[in-house]
C-alpha cells in the first residue's frame, strides 16, 4: 500500500499566496475539500467557499463573479461571500438548504491560510508567522509545485537535509551536509521540531557562490524550524570560513537566507509544495533575484521528481515492509509523531509560538 499520512483537519493550512487570490476565481483542493477563492471587491478580503454548487455540483471556480457574488456557470445559482445562496432560477423562494460551506481565512505574511475543520475552533492567533516573506528588509522569490506524493513524504524530505549531498549535488549539496551530525529539539506541546546542522568549514555550493560572490570554503549553518502541520522555515547562514557571528549575536559578515515551505495536503497522495527563498543581501540585484528563483526551482523539481518516484515505489511494496531509520531521521520521526497526535487527539489545535 502507498505511504499515507492522515489529515489533521482542525489546523491552519496555506491555500495560496496572496498574489494568487484576486478577482479571478481560483480553484484549489485542500485536505480533500475543493475550494474556490477570490478577493472581495469592497475591502479586498480573501474569501474561501466550497467549490461545488449545491444544485448539480458544478465547480464554482469555473463560474463567474457578479460583484462579490458567485454566479454558477451551469444554472445560475448565486452565492454571497458567506456561502448563502441568494438566487435560484425560476422561483422566488430560495431553499433553506441552498448554501455552500464558508471557510475561515487568515491572510498574513503574503500567505492565505484556510481552516478546513470546525470553524468554531479556528483561532487566527495560532497561525505561525513567516514575517520575512513580506518584509522590506528581505527580497523574496517564490513558487508552488504540486507533487503526486503523500504530504508526509515531503515533511520527511525537508527535515532531513542530508539528501542535498546526493539529490542536489552541484546545486545546493556538498559532502559536508551529509557528513555533519545534526542536533534535534522537539517541543511536543507546541508541535515544533527544530533540526540544526552547523558546518564551520564546508565547500560553497553554486547556489550560494553565485549569489553571494564568496570564493573558497565557508561557514554554513542550517537551522530548521518546522511548525506542524504546514509551515517549514530554514534559517540559513553563509559566511567565509572562520567568520563567525559576534559575541553579541550580530552577524555583519554573514549572508542570510530564509527558505520557507508551506506543506499543504491536497488529497490522499497529493501535496502542494509552496516554496520561497528570501535574502538580506544584494537586494537590488535583479540578476541575483532571477538566479535564485530559477536555481531554486530546479532544486524543487529535483525533489518533485524524487518524491513522485518514491510514492510509486512505496505503492508496490508488499505488506509488512519495515523501513530503516537512523540518526538523520530524528527530526522526521518526531514530526510523524506530532502529526499522528494531532489526528488522534481529536484534532485539537496546537498552541503556536508567534
Amino acid at each position: 500500500m502507498p505511504h499515507t499520512t492522515a489529515f489533521a483537519r482542525n489546523q491552519w493550512y496555506v491555500a495560496a499566496y496572496s498574489h494568487e487570490v484576486g478577482r479571478e476565481l481560483l480553484g484549489r483542493t485542500i485536505l480533500g475539500e475543493p475550494l474556490v477563492l477570490y478577493r472581495a471587491e469592497d475591502d479586498g478580503t480573501a474569501v474561501a467557499l466550497a467549490d461545488r454548487c449545491v444544485h448539480r455540483r458544478f465547480p464554482l471556480s469555473e463560474s463567474r463573479l457578479d460583484g462579490d457574488r458567485i454566479v454558477c456557470g451551469y444554472h445560475g445559482f448565486t452565492y454571497d461571500t458567506t456561502g448563502a445562496c441568494v438566487y435560484v432560477p425560476g422561483q422566488k423562494r430560495v431553499p433553506r438548504t441552498a448554501r455552500v460551506a464558508s471557510y475561515p481565512v487568515v491572510e498574513q505574511d503574503s500567505l492565505v491560510w484556510v481552516w478546513i475543520g470546525d470553524p468554531a475552533l479556528a483561532d487566527a492567533g495560532t497561525v505561525p508567522r513567516a514575517r520575512h516573506l513580506d518584509s522590506p528588509d528581505w527580497v523574496t522569490v517564490r513558487g508552488m509545485e504540486p507533487i503526486d506524493a503523500d504530504y508526509g513524504l515531503l515533511v520527511d524530505n525537508l527535515l532531513d537535509l542530508s539528501h542535498e549531498t546526493y539529490l542536489h549535488g552541484g546545486y545546493i549539496g556538498t559532502p559536508e551536509v551529509a557528513e555533519t551530525p545534526i542536533t534535534t529539539e522537539v517541543d511536543e506541546g507546541a508541535g515544533i521540531v527544530r533540526v540544526s546542522r552547523h558546518m564551520d568549514d564546508a565547500e560553497c555550493p553554486p547556489f550560494y557562490a553565485r549569489s553571494t560572490g564568496i570564493e573558497g570554503r565557508i561557514t554554513r549553518w542550517q537551522d530548521i524550524e518546522y511548525h506542524a502541520p504546514c509551515l517549514y522555515l530554514l534559517h540559513s547562514r553563509i559566511a567565509p570560513a572562520g567568520v563567525l557571528p559576534e559575541p553579541d549575536g550580530t552577524d555583519p559578515n554573514g549572508f542570510h537566507t530564509e527558505i520557507t515551505y508551506a506543506i499543504t495536503p491536497s488529497t490522499d497522495g497529493k501535496v502542494f509544495d509552496f516554496w520561497a527563498v528570501s535574502r538580506d543581501f544584494a537586494k537590488d540585484d535583479e540578476e541575483v533575484t532571477t538566479f535564485l528563483h530559477d536555481f531554486n526551482h530546479t532544486v524543487v523539481m529535483q525533489d518533485v521528481d524524487a518524491l513522485n518516484l518514491l510514492q510509486k515505489t512505496l505503492g508496490t511494496e508488499p505488506a509488512g515492509y519495515q523501513e530503516l531509520s537512523i540518526n538523520i531521521d530524528t527530526g522526521g520521526l518526531a514530526a510523524r509523531r506530532i502529526l499522528a497526535r494531532l489526528v488522534e487527539e481529536g484534532d485539537k489545535p496546537v498552541e503556536k509560538v508567534r
